[in-house]
């Protein structure tokens, strides 16, 4: 009988993790932790996990049964949250399998996005499948479009059937200001959280507040609404519909907004609820294209459809690289800087920054493009628990899942990673270890409401699903 239970814990103590398999029980021992609300990280501690949920943190015994991962010299911090993820089937009307997505999302830490803009019928059929663990994938909070609908009553009735048809919440872009009013009055009406996609259009940032969105993604329309005059000296020549022209001159925008009114904007997006969702990372090859058109992971986790997506092609949303200069590129890095400085400000001043990639356009893959926003928030300023925050804690304040999301606690959902190294020191450590080339270990698992996920083996199956689309063309 001594003999027996030996062997059971010994069994306990050697039990590894499955790939994609929830155990009843998942105790990681001995990391450093890091809780996500900006708080120092501390260890060692241990975390145990059932069904899904955080159980306990701190010194954990032993039980019959469990499975262990070894935390010694790793760090645990909760699953980042991606508030502006899109969940791609095909790129410039080329089929390409939504796991290829799904999987890289993963691989690189994100256990919850935001879908703002994929067709709904097909957001919520992949949802349901992620949901039962049919397949692998992120949590989804599905904002399907409002659309470019013509008047207030149709306004209306879109957001009520978006809301009938089970969406978390919707998405607008390029709307009028009547039409917005009637949109957004029947959102808050039901319920319904909106993330405001601004272009150079008839609304701006300010009617955003005016109208309490949940968001104000991207940056489009904050510094408009600081211009004097209220329009941006563009060139007679100008046409939005060139994405040539309309991210050229996107460019030169910040440098024109009058900082004094751009601060009252603040103020009153902070007094008004509305967050700021800057998604840095997508504009960077505005700045810097040869960076953005060689980064290391293309080799082998590039799919083929993706990648001909990517080049110059009028057709093709973000593909503008066509006559790309340096003096673009000048103008492109003074406006990261006022650009940074704005964000940095509205954090100072109280504001609520998440972070989402906007990958899948201009050079920017699924997954990767969300850690490579980590170093520029770095980069513009911000501390890496603050980063860490505003990647974990922070969305899940937006999303209204701030007492379920985003931190590794008792009682909150098991969405975490475990990195071997110190992400705080490098956040090259979050990119998956197999796509660090063994230059760095990186991540290892990913873990989802309890099922862990290697994050090397999932890069291995994206690499066999790159290498046989690349064999098939």
């Amino acid at each position: 009988m001594r003999f027996l239970l030996f062997l059971g814990l010994f069994g306990v103590l050697l039990a590894q993790p499955r790939h994609g398999v929830r155990p009843d029980r998942l105790v990681i021992r001995g990391a450093t932790v890091v809780e996500g609300n900006g708080t120092p990280a501390a260890g060692p501690l241990d975390i145990a996990i059932e069904n899904g949920t955080i159980v306990a943190v701190g010194r954990v015994p032993k039980q019959a049964g469990e499975v262990e991962i070894d935390g010694k010299g790793k760090y645990v911090l909760p699953g980042l949250i991606n508030m502006h993820g899109h969940l791609h089937n095909e790129r410039g009307g080329v089929p390409m399998d939504y796991n290829y997505v799904l999987k890289l999302w993963l691989a690189c830490g994100i256990t919850t996005v935001r879908d703002v803009g994929s067709p709904l019928t097909q957001a919520l059929h992949v949802r349901a499948k992620g949901e039962t663990g049919e397949i692998a994938a992120p949590r989804l909070f599905i904002y399907p479009m409002l659309g470019r609908v013509r008047d207030p009553g149709a306004a209306r009735k879109r957001v009520q059937d978006i809301k009938k048809a089970g969406a978390d919440g919707m998405k607008i872009v390029g709307t009028w200001r009547d039409t917005m009013d009637a949109a957004l009055q029947e959102a808050h009406s039901l319920g319904l959280p909106v993330a405001h996609h601004i272009g150079v259009e008839e609304t701006r940032a300010d009617d955003a507040v005016r109208n309490r969105v949940t968001s104000i993604e991207h940056w489009y329309g904050i510094p408009d609404a600081a211009i004097p005059g209220g329009v941006q000296n563009f060139p007679a020549s100008y046409n939005y519909m060139n994405e040539a022209d309309r991210f050229r001159y996107a460019g030169r925008l910040w440098r024109e907004a009058d900082w004094d009114k751009l601060m009252k904007l603040f103020d009153s997006m902070i007094a008004n609820n509305v967050a700021w969702d800057p998604t840095l990372e997508i504009y960077e090859a505005s700045r810097d294209l040869q960076r953005a058109q060689t980064q290391p992971w293309f080799k082998d986790y590039l799919h083929p459809v993706l990648e001909d997506f990517f080049r110059p092609n009028p057709e093709n949303h973000g593909s503008y690289f066509l006559n790309w200069s340096t003096t673009d590129e000048a103008y492109w890095k003074e406006n990261f800087q006022i650009w940074m400085r704005a964000v940095r400000e509205f954090s100072r001043r109280g504001g609520l920054i998440s972070i989402g990639e906007d990958a899948g356009y201009i050079y920017q893959m699924y997954g990767f493009g969300m850690i490579r926003n980590l170093e520029l928030h770095q980069e513009a300023g911000f501390h890496p628990l603050q980063i860490v925050q505003q990647a974990t804690v922070n969305g899940a304040r937006v999303l209204g899942q701030e007492s379920k999301l985003g931190r590794v606690r008792a009682g909150w959902a098991a969405d975490m990673l475990v990195v071997d190294g110190n992400p705080l020191e490098d956040f090259k450590l979050l990119y998956p270890a197999a796509a660090n080339a063994g230059v760095k270990p990186g991540l290892m698992w990913t873990i989802k409401g309890g099922i862990p996920y290697s994050a090397p083996q999932l890069m291995q199956e994206v690499k066999a699903m790159v290498l046989k689309a690349r064999q098939s063309k």
